[in-house]
């Protein structure tokens, strides 16, 4: 039993296998930054990480490619925040391949122990995937918002159904979601006077 149960664990501490536990994981976290949703990305992400770091602290590694590691999270996290945002993604990336790849360590220190196949396949469709989503996250960030909200204050419309906690108004051209303190009767002129989110406030014109 005890020779089994050991066969099992060698079986996982397998580098090919790390090198894939720690390339998904931080493809998943970088998923999450870029959208942050539900919450799955970041417990699937958490948990391939905790999978590769109980493999780091059970296989011979590369202590400077752990160091290559930390630069790729944080030239990513400057791609976000920096005005050259293209340097540092291309930055970003370099480093993830080159940290993943030799981390766990051969023979010799520059040696991978990670099957070059499958370094060379991971790294290719890993790069591509993160420059193409990565860039399409910066490039929406940039895009001003079609519709101003703000720039409704004070603007006067029709309201297109009675207006009380909710009802919906004609401003600008388009349909609002809007509410009153003051119940409005459909077809009331009436005009923006603040917003909450997605809704607008509005009020009656008296005429």
């Amino acid at each position: 039993m005890y020779n089994e149960h050991m066969n099992d664990v060698d079986i996982l501490l397998n580098p090919n296998l790390a090198y894939l536990f720690l390339v998904l994981g931080f493809l998943l976290i970088l998923m999450a930054i870029m959208t942050p949703g539900t919450g799955l990305l970041e417990i699937g992400g958490l948990i391939l990480l905790i999978l590769a770091g109980w493999e780091i602290t059970n296989l011979p590694i590369n202590a400077w490619a752990l160091g290559v590691l930390l630069l790729a999270a944080i030239f990513f996290l400057l791609a976000f925040r920096q005005s050259r945002p293209q340097l540092y993604l291309g930055l970003s990336i370099l480093t993830l391949v080159l940290g993943s790849t030799f981390l766990f360590r051969g023979e010799t220190w520059s040696q991978p122990a990670v099957n070059p196949f499958l370094a060379l396949t991971v790294s290719v469709l890993s790069s591509g995937f993160i420059w193409i989503a990565a860039r399409k996250t910066l490039e929406a960030r940039r895009i001003s918002p079609s519709h101003s909200l703000e720039s409704l204050i004070g603007a006067t419309g029709e309201a297109k159904t009675e207006i009380s906690e909710d009802g919906s108004i004609q401003v600008a051209g388009e349909l609002w979601s809007a509410r009153s303190e003051t119940t409005i009767p459909a077809g009331s002129a009436v005009r923006v006077i603040g917003r909450e989110g997605f809704i607008l406030e509005v009020e009656a014109i008296n005429q």
